[in-house]
């Protein structure tokens, strides 16, 4: 029941070249960046990611990214990453974009099991319609386009809704950051960083949590564990040097009135 590793490159070290990964954070919040940068130092690329962002230029996902080790993303934000958006429109990386809520529910199907699910977000757009560049071209034209997905209109409290088929996502392994969790794999997050790290981590058929801190079995009570250790495979304590990397993705500042 012990699941606890030494160290990070450690945790990802069987980590193949072509592998799928569910990656936990939202924005800057909750990104497992030791385990991020322990998998760059080991070398995996041909990559597919699955995350709500892929970092930003030098940190995250980004590291990996500029390092052209990301094949494919799945994702619903792609904003504050130029790096991203120059692989992307050479035709050096797939982009799936997904609805938020989507991408969210997407990951909780796949690790409770259930294979597709209808929703009325982006039923009549180019979500369901298809027509999505995934893949541009050298000379910048669309090489390969989302496919239409299937609808069905359905009743739902006395009114019909188009709805649009979405499938599960189950990926290969799971990369979450928490801020304390035990031996046997309980997690607890911390504010944001629990928005996706606990669908990252439910998504993995290998889920690899790094935490601030790590604590005995029974320490964490009922109620403080976000995501149970059923899912969670390995888990590794973060030096105090690694737990503190924390940057803020936007800094601003207002002025003050002065005094009379």
């Amino acid at each position: 029941m012990d699941k606890t590793v030494e160290t990070v490159s450690l945790a990802v070290a069987d980590i193949p070249t072509g592998s799928s990964l569910a990656v936990g954070g939202f924005g800057l919040s909750g990104v497992p960046i030791s385990l991020i940068r322990a998998l760059l130092a080991q070398g995996a690329s041909g990559l597919e990611v699955v995350s709500n962002n892929c970092g930003v230029d030098g940190w995250g996902l980004g590291e990996l990214l500029a390092a052209g080790r990301i094949s494919r993303v799945i994702a619903s934000y792609i904003g504050e990453n130029k790096e991203f958006a120059r692989q992307y429109l050479s035709g050096e990386l797939d982009v799936e974009l997904t609805p938020q809520g989507t991408l969210a529910e997407r990951l909780r199907a796949g690790g409770v099991g259930i294979p597709a699910f209808y929703t009325a977000t982006g039923a009549g757009t180019a979500v369901s319609d298809g027509g999505m560049p995934i893949r541009y071209a050298a000379d910048g034209t669309v090489e390969v386009m989302s496919e239409p997905k299937e609808t069905r209109t359905l009743e739902t409290f006395g009114t019909e809704k188009e709805y649009v088929l979405e499938t599960a996502i189950r990926t290969d392994f799971g990369l979450v950051r928490a801020a304390v969790g035990d031996r046997h794999g309980n997690l607890r997050f911390e504010k944001a960083a629990r928005n996706f790290n606990p669908l990252a981590g439910m998504a993995g058929r290998v889920t690899i949590a790094e935490v601030d801190e790590l604590v005995e079995p029974g320490e964490l009570g009922p109620d403080d564990i976000h995501l149970p250790g059923i899912y969670v495979d390995r888990i590794v304590e973060l030096t105090p040097a690694q737990a503190s990397d924390l940057p803020i993705e936007k800094v601003t500042v207002r002025s003050r009135e002065r005094s009379s």
